[in-house]
This record gives C-alpha cells, structure tokens and sequence, in this order.
C-alpha cells in the first residue's frame, strides 16, 4: 500500500459523513451503509496507487461506493422488496415537526423514484457534485446524469403535489431537491 499523506487522509476522511449520508439514502439502512461506506473506505485504502493525484479523492471515493452498493444489490435480488414503502414506513415515528412531515414526505417520494435517478439527484442535489462529476462517479455521460436529475425532480415535484414555489412552504430541504430558489 501506497504511503498516506497528511493531507490525503484528512482529504478521505472528510468524505466519510458525505459518504455514509450516501450510502443511507441508497439502502435505507443505516447498518448496511456503514458497512458499504467501510467496505468502501478499505477498497480505497487498499487501491490507493490507483488513485491518480490532483483528481476529486472524494469523488474516486464515491465511486467505489457506488460501485460497491451496485454489486451488493446484485448479489441480494432474492431479498424482500418493499417498492410502496409499507414495509419502511411500519418502522419510522411520526414527526413532531411541520419540517419533519415534509422531510418524511420527501423520502418517501424519493424512495419512488428510480434508483438511477435518485442516486443522480442525490449526487448534484444534495451531496453537492457538479454534474461533470456525478457523470463520472456513475459512470456516464454528462447529459444522461442532466436528464435523470430532470427527470428525477420533475417526478419528485409531482409526487409531492407541487405545482408552484409557493406550494412548498419553508422546506430548504425539498426546495433544494426540486431546485427552487
């Protein structure tokens, strides 16, 4: 294994919450996203010569997490699936908040969205990444990663019932996701 800069691994290890919010909105278990975001975080470390210097450390790091959640979710297709969100909402507590109500809502209107098209909403949206690098930690083209965000917002807006800016109240949150100044 290569040797750790100082500032290589406080570079890595600012990632992690990033990470680990990540790898929670892909499985929607907190349990299996810290073990995809440490199985993850070994396979950089292990992989690190492979890591070419000056490039984005935290988008080389999404990426293998990506790509570790992809070949879990291969792996688990006999799995039970709960597509409605029945399952998962048994196991939530309602919120005490106005936002929490709409933070609620937003997942599970996130959970109805395509995995491609949340992972690519969550990438630019909430994670931050510009679209050039949300393109190359999933592995695609630019304009592919631009339209399932498009699309993923658009398909968001409707599930929440938004017609206007006005309709979304104080929610950062949900302003944020859907692109709404």
């Amino acid at each position: 294994m290569a040797a750790l800069s100082p500032d290589l691994r406080d570079s890595m290890l600012q990632a992690v919450p990033s990470m680990r919010a990540f790898a929670i909105s892909l499985t929607g278990n907190i349990d299996q996203a810290d073990d995809l975001v440490q199985e993850a975080f070994l396979r950089g470390l292990s992989n690190l010569s492979k890591f070419e210097a000056g490039t984005n450390i935290q988008a080389w790091l999404f990426t293998i997490l990506r790509n570790q959640f992809h070949t879990a979710y291969r792996k688990r297709k006999r799995e039970v699936e709960d597509p409605d969100g029945e399952l998962a909402s048994r196991l939530t507590s309602l919120p005490e908040q106005e936002g929490h109500l709409d933070f609620e809502d937003l997942k599970v209107a996130l959970a109805k969205l395509p995995l491609e098209q949340r992972e690519a909403l969550l990438l630019v949206a909430a994670k931050g990444f510009s679209y050039e690098e949300a393109a190359a930690i999933c592995g695609t083209k630019l304009g592919t990663i631009k339209s399932r965000v498009n699309r993923a917002r658009a398909q968001l807006a409707e599930l929440l019932g938004i017609a206007a800016a006005e309709d979304l109240g104080t929610s950062g949150v949900i302003k944020a996701a859907l692109h709404i100044a």
